[in-house]
């Protein structure tokens, strides 16, 4: 059996998705104390509090089984690399090095099996080629490209980098499973009950919409399905908008189309000015709720107690900076099917 550890584990998507694909987790590290519940609840199984460059080699060696297949999976913190900071110098961010602490684990403990999920721009910084080239002197056989993430089922049209790597063989992600035929966002949430901007509602406290303001309500009136800001009267209009370098800006205030794919979730997707947030129908941006859907968590995940409260952007920071669940499982299929051929 595959057993993995889940480096920078966060609320938990990748595991659940690795567990989805019948590899056991033993644990997930990650220096957010706040993902601690999502990530025990759903997934049954330990999260540690601890910041991953701390993680000395014996504390990982000791969590696997004698036999087992060892995995070590992560997604180190894409914020460095994002394109959003394209010609930054990112490199003093404490994230940025976070890759050379995977590296180092991967060293010390020689795992039959390795996977890491990025943003695309990863590959434009001298720490991922650190990585991959760390892996290749090891003896690992590595496969990475950028995966369309509807290609495989999930109902986003989110684009990640995966890098796979095996001590055993040559290895690849198995071929795209929905390539003829997306997931639309009418398939996913078109059961989920109506609600209004800044109504929760009362049977799943995730299914809630933040408010917007007079104007805004006006804006999201006058949007279209796929529209933009362009199909509001002049008078809606921001006056950054009505600027030649607003003007390509189309995806803002946006409201999304029942028959694609949802954008990419960030973490501000739950906020109608952050982007093409807007329901398709509905005169609101997204629910939580719908924001993890779009994720391809389970409906009934939770991210917290339903005693307690949380702040709606710590939410959606959980959410947004998840690997969607179902890329998690395609990442364990190719895995258990490497393993079928090679082991």
């Amino acid at each position: 059996m595959i057993e993995a550890i889940d480096l920078f584990c966060g609320a938990g998507g990748l595991t659940a998705g690795l567990q989805q694909a019948g590899i056991k987790v033993k644990a997930g590290y990650d220096i957010e104390e706040q993902c601690r519940y999502a990530f025990e609840f759903n997934n049954h199984t330990e999260f540690v509090n601890k910041d991953v460059s701390l993680v000395d080699n014996e504390e990982i060696a000791r969590r696997f089984s004698k036999k087992a297949i060892r995995l070590l999976a992560g997604c180190a913190p894409c914020q460095p690399f994002s394109k959003y900071n394209q010609g930054k110098d990112t490199t003093t961010d404490k994230k940025w090095p976070l890759l050379y602490a995977f590296a180092r684990l991967i060293e010390g403990n020689l795992p039959e099996l390795v996977t890491m999920e990025n943003v695309p721009e990863v590959v434009k910084h001298q720490v991922y080629h650190d990585f991959v080239k760390k892996l290749e002197n090891l003896g690992y056989h590595t496969w990475a490209d950028t995966v369309v993430c509807a290609d495989y089922g999930v109902p986003q049209r989110r684009r990640r980098h995966v890098l796979l790597a095996s001590r055993l063989g040559p290895i690849h992600l198995i071929d795209p499973t929905h390539k003829e035929k997306w997931i639309n966002i009418k398939e996913v949430i078109g059961h989920l009950p109506a609600i209004n901007a800044g109504e929760q509602h009362p049977d799943d406290p995730l299914h809630r919409a933040v408010s917007l303001n007079t104007l805004n309500l006006k804006r999201i009136r006058a949007s279209k399905q796929g529209g933009s800001w362009k199909d509001w009267p002049e008078e809606l209009q921001l006056a950054c908008h009505k600027k030649s370098s607003g003007s390509t800006y189309v995806s803002i205030y946006g409201r999304m189309k029942w028959d694609e794919p949802s954008p990419t979730m960030t973490t501000q997707c739950y906020g109608y000015g952050n982007g093409r947030f807007g329901h398709p129908e509905q005169d609101r941006a997204i629910s939580l709720r719908e924001a993890a859907i779009f994720q391809s968590f389970p409906d009934d995940y939770q991210f917290y107690p339903v005693d307690s409260k949380m702040q709606t952007k710590d939410v959606g920071r959980m959410i947004g900076n998840a690997v969607p669940v179902r890329l998690g499982e395609v990442i364990g299929l190719s895995l258990q099917h490497h393993l079928k051929i090679y082991h």
